[in-house]
């Protein structure tokens, strides 16, 4: 995980040798490891470079990364497959060396086609005066664009800031393909021209239609004197996914299974499934590329080689490396469960569970003074102290729905691994101090993306993977916070297995053909809806998300399942959708876990509840629109 950014200014006699501070700020924030800066100029431009490194693997790499002729790369990602990168060397060092190779264009494109994992990326090539950027497909790095209005500036980042008044001045770059600007015409022209070199499967039909479309939405958006067009060459990136299977029955659907549909799930319910050879050997395939994507997760990353004390094995003292975001759902707990087979026996993991506080109405009662004998735990400004009882039912975090899961799912974990120290972070979060943090600095991690759903989403992340909480220990609370630099997220699951009451509704009223449809929209659109702002909000925190359900290998497998083989929607909720997790749920000794509908999480966590429940999800959020710009008051008050 880095913060990458690149500032250009076509005015060289009026250009910045800094950036803004409250950018610096936000991308340092990113990578505390390692900050660098780096001035390249031209005879009618200049380009500075800023590079700020979270060092997780290989030897230590200061970014931004020159060769001898001067070209100059920023990299922001994770190398799981596809290209040849030991566990040892750094993947920034090998990325540019496999770069500096490449002869053509096709080259360029070639090397990022192969790449597993997660990216994005700036590529200065100072010979011909190329400025290269882009996503991966998914777009599970954030990287936004910012263009003046003429011609005279443009700033590509990881992060952005909100100016006052709320105007929207960054946006998303699209993970539609790859982008190329020549640096040198647009200077001289004062008219940016974006190169596209867009995603494509070989035997996609329709190209020329489809990449019409895509230029024309992503010219939308843009100042007059930015134009997008399609490369010269009409050379194309290789989708890593194969295409979705939408094969439907050719006879209705019929199985044993449907005459217990109006009978309350449980878990005999989905056992009659795994009586069906075919269905068991493909919940056992799943589990199996499942498990190769969170190894590659949990493993990929500086470990202590030396071994713990005996006295710490079996104590929270031991570090985490890795986190788990953990509703207690069945996302969350089966990539717990997975990444449990990883990671070795004497390391603990932290699962990450957030609820929102709202202050009982009730005047106190006799049970108050048996929450003061226990203890639990207040995390307001980030600092932790202990109240009342974690872990008592007479609690506020009690009634929350994401914490009742979620400790169900932790004693579920305990019984398939007693042997694993496993850290519930309870993360408590009061309105008071929801609001003053994303009046401050949340609601810049989640521009430019402005809806409730995204304030909601945004913040419950944010405060999650910040893991200022406690632990629920026999003597009581103790304040904790994790440590681990990698967390893993569940994000994804719902997307490929129709697990969104839309789903439902879809399949409801027209059926499977729609139904494969919904899925294929929701999966196209991932990375403007959820991933970038995601990205955003945990890797403020110095971390990184790594998402095992939008492995290219895991994506590739459901992609080429039917349907009705991932979900049965005419199955009743906490059977249906997502079924096939559910059985790898059972095969995992997950029984309870597996039978829990599915919970949005600004519904789970109780953020949907704080301020006004009568908002709808795709309403714009005023509550993210900054008036003043107080990042400088937050990093003197918060210690995250």
């Amino acid at each position: 995980m880095c913060g990458i950014c690149c500032s250009v200014s076509f005015s060289v006699e009026h250009f910045e040798i800094d950036l803004k501070e409250d950018l610096l700020y936000n991308l340092k924030r990113r990578g505390p490891n390692n900050c660098k800066q780096l001035l390249k100029s031209a005879a009618s431009y200049q380009c500075l470079f800023s590079g700020h490194v979270l060092h997780l693997r290989g030897v230590l790499t200061a970014q931004p990364v020159e060769n001898e002729r001067g070209d100059v790369f920023l990299w922001n990602g994770e190398v799981f497959g596809g290209v040849k990168i030991e566990t040892e060397e750094n993947d920034t060092q090998m990325m540019f060396k496999y770069l500096s190779s490449c002869k053509t264009e096709a080259d360029i494109l070639s090397l990022f086609s192969g790449v597993q994992g997660p990216w994005s990326f700036i590529y200065y090539q100072a010979s011909s005066h190329y400025l290269w950027f882009g996503r991966d497909f998914f777009g599970r790095r954030s990287l936004l664009w910012q263009f003046s209005n003429l011609g005279k500036s443009l700033c590509i980042s990881s992060v952005g800031t909100q100016a006052s008044g709320g105007t929207k001045q960054w946006q998303e770059v699209p993970a539609a393909g790859i982008f190329r600007i020549d640096l040198k015409s647009a200077a001289n022209s004062r008219c940016v021209i974006l190169n596209f070199y867009p995603w494509k499967r070989v035997s996609a039909k329709n190209v020329t239609e489809e990449h019409v479309n895509v230029l024309t939405q992503i010219s939308a958006d843009l100042p007059t004197s930015v134009s997008v067009v399609m490369n010269e060459a009409t050379l194309y990136l290789a989708k890593p996914i194969v295409p979705l299977n939408v094969t439907l029955p050719q006879a209705p659907l019929e199985t044993h299974c449907r005459k217990i549909s109006s009978v309350p799930p449980t878990k005999e319910t989905l056992e009659v499934f795994l009586t069906d050879e075919h269905m068991k050997r493909v919940v056992h395939q799943f589990i199996d590329v499942l498990s190769i994507a969170v190894k590659r997760r949990v493993l990929y990353l500086l470990r202590d080689k030396s071994p713990p004390p005996e006295e710490v094995l079996k104590t929270c003292d031991r570090k985490a490396n890795i986190a788990v975001l953990f509703s207690g759902g069945i996302d969350s707990i089966v990539i717990a469960a997975l990444a449990d087979r990883h990671i070795p026996i004497d390391e603990p993991i932290d699962l990450l569970n957030v609820a929102f506080m709202m202050k009982e109405k009730t005047t106190p009662t006799h049970h108050s003074n048996r929450r003061e004998q226990k203890g639990y735990c207040d995390t307001s400004s980030g600092e932790v102290s202990v109240k009342a009882s974690a872990g008592d039912g007479d609690s506020l975090e009690d009634k929350v729905p994401d914490r009742i899961t979620g400790r169900a799912g932790l004693k579920e974990l305990q019984t398939v691994n007693p042997s694993r120290v496993w850290n519930f972070v309870e993360i408590n979060v009061s309105l008071e101090e929801l609001q003053k943090l994303r009046r401050t600095h949340i609601c810049h991690l989640v521009q430019p993306l402005d809806t409730v759903l995204d304030d909601s989403i945004g913040c419950a992340v944010w405060f999650a993977s910040r893991g200022v909480g406690c632990l629920a220990t026999p003597d009581g609370a103790k304040s904790y916070q994790s440590k681990a630099k990698v967390i893993l997220t569940g994000i994804g699951a719902d997307e490929q297995l129709a697990g969104y009451s839309r789903h439902r509704v879809r399949f409801q009223t027209l059926g499977l053909g729609a139904l494969n449809e919904e899925v294929a929209m929701e999966l196209g659109r991932i990375s403007s809806r959820n991933l970038g702002r995601d990205d955003r909000v945990i890797g403020d925190h110095g971390k990184e998300a790594r998402f095992p359900f939008l492995d290219e290998n895991v994506v590739s497998f459901l992609n080429s399942l039917p349907i009705w083989e991932k979900a049965d929607l005419a199955l009743p909720r906490g059977v249906g959708e997502k079924l096939i997790l559910r059985l790898a749920a059972v095969e995992l000794g997950l029984t309870a876990s597996a039978l829990l509908p599915k919970r949005a999480m600004q519904f789970g966590s109780r953020i949907a509840k704080m301020e006004n429940s009568k908002e709808k999800a795709s309403d714009r959020c005023g509550r993210l629109q900054v008036i003043s710009l107080e990042n400088l008051s937050f990093a003197k008050e918060t210690k995250s």
